[in-house]
């Protein structure tokens, strides 16, 4: 294929306006059930994130200090999905061994950690300056 040649273009591209929102919501949808159904970290993670958002809203805080314990909080959701993304894409491969797709996993292992982190210390500074 040269240079001029119109590259190959996916099905799933095809479409476009409304039609294309609406297929884009439908997919994030499918996202959702998919991590729910075979991410059991997504689960447990989903579950401590919501318990989170709902202690966030009514702490005695300002507005703006509770979106920004939210936010942390589904940053980590964020941070998950890419990494079970990068697990799936990894494992449909090759699910034999090898030290770069070891290495793919355990970076998305280490950027939900820095999530984590990143909202642990978030809490912990916002909970501090409230209570003490």
């Amino acid at each position: 294929m040269s240079e001029h040649d119109p590259q190959p273009i996916s099905e799933f591209k095809s479409k476009s306006g409304l039609k294309r929102i609406f297929s884009a919501f439908f997919y994030s949808i499918d996202g959702f059930k998919s991590a729910w159904k075979q991410e059991h970290s997504f689960r447990q993670e989903l579950v401590l994130v919501t318990i989170g958002i709902v202690v966030a809203l009514f702490l005695p805080i300002s507005a703006y200090q509770k979106l920004m314990l939210i936010v942390v909080l589904l940053f980590i959701l964020i941070v998950e999905l890419i990494n079970s993304a990068i697990e799936a894409v990894v494992d449909r491969v090759s699910l034999e061994r090898h030290t770069l797709s070891k290495n793919a996993k355990d970076f998305g292992s280490a950027a939900v950690f820095l999530a984590v982190f990143i909202a642990v210390a978030t809490w912990s500074v916002v909970l501090y300056e409230r209570f003490s």
